[in-house]
């Protein structure tokens, strides 16, 4: 599934993220036992950038002004940056602000990934769009905007997901689609096998943001992991959830179905960091690597 929309779009959350407790699963235990999600240095990937030690946690905003997630502790903080899929190949950098010191960049170098490319058929009107319907989809995009910039606390406290259904996952993340002929935006999730009905499940602890029955990705769920980490559970037949609830990892929020713009049931999981969406395989506990800290 994709929006057709970039970071640069999205609304800004500017605010003081310094002071926060050390999350438990960073606090005082050894790396092995704490997997970061997997740097990916390329569009659609995730930079670990060390920051240093600081009594208070420093600030990060990446290119566009989004506030960026922090952990670690007074001896080394770490910002974990989500990279958005249509970020350009080469320099960049994120905005430093420590307490009582000018403010700094640190540079961080953006790569090219292999993603392949997907041809699918479709209803017409999923593709072509009548004037009613593009209307709508613009309005869903402007409200997504705002979903995708929620920046809270506490931050999560823990990194690692797990995923939302059992079943086949696809390597369909950043996959450039072409619907009946016409390209679109790349594939900006991840797409789970699973009947129509499979329990879908919390991939951490939050709080449900938003739900809805929309255009292109049917019925959704949004979750807030806290610190701008969000996922996105798409195409359900059933919600079991609405706005406000906190939900556990794990917990059931809605049924798997083929509701907007699919092929067949199937779960579409999006995640979100800084409003950039990122791979879902990153942060999952099986492609774990080594904390860079």
């Amino acid at each position: 599934m994709s929006h057709g929309f970039t970071r640069r779009q999205v609304l800004r959350t500017l605010g003081a993220v310094g002071g926060l407790a050390l999350p438990p699963c960073l606090a005082g235990a050894k790396a092995e036992a704490d997997p970061w999600p997997v740097q990916r240095l390329a569009p659609g990937g995730i930079a670990r950038l060390p920051l240093g030690a600081a009594l208070q946690r420093p600030e990060v905003q990446s290119t566009d002004g989004s506030p960026v997630l922090v952990v670690g502790g007074s001896e080394a903080w770490t910002a974990l940056l989500g990279i958005e899929l249509g970020a350009k190949l080469g320099p960049a950098a994120v905005q430093v602000t420590r307490a009582g010191q000018p403010g700094a960049r640190i540079g961080y170098t953006v790569g090219a990934h292999p993603y392949p490319e997907q041809r699918l058929k479709v209803a017409p009107g999923h593709v072509d769009l009548s004037p009613e319907n593009a209307a709508r989809a613009a309005r869903e995009r402007q409200h997504l905007i705002g979903v995708m910039a929620t920046f809270s606390e506490p931050f999560p406290q823990q990194l690692i997901m797990r995923a939302p259904v059992p079943g086949r996952r696809s390597s369909s993340f950043g996959l450039r689609r072409i619907f009946n002929g016409q390209p679109r935006s790349p594939h900006s999730g991840m797409d789970i096998a699973a009947a129509t009905g499979t329990p879908v499940q919390s991939p951490l602890a939050g709080k449900v943001i938003d739900t809805g029955d929309y255009f292109f990705a049917g019925r959704s769920v949004w979750v807030d992991h806290g610190g701008g980490l969000l996922s996105l559970l798409c195409h359900l037949s059933e919600i079991r959830c609405q706005v406000g609830d906190a939900v556990a990892a794990g917990q059931v929020l809605a049924l798997v179905g083929a509701t907007g713009r699919v092929t067949g049931p199937h779960l579409h999981w999006g995640v979100c960091m800084n409003t950039a969406m990122v791979d879902p395989a990153l942060l999952l506990g099986e492609t774990r690597a080594k904390p860079m800290i």
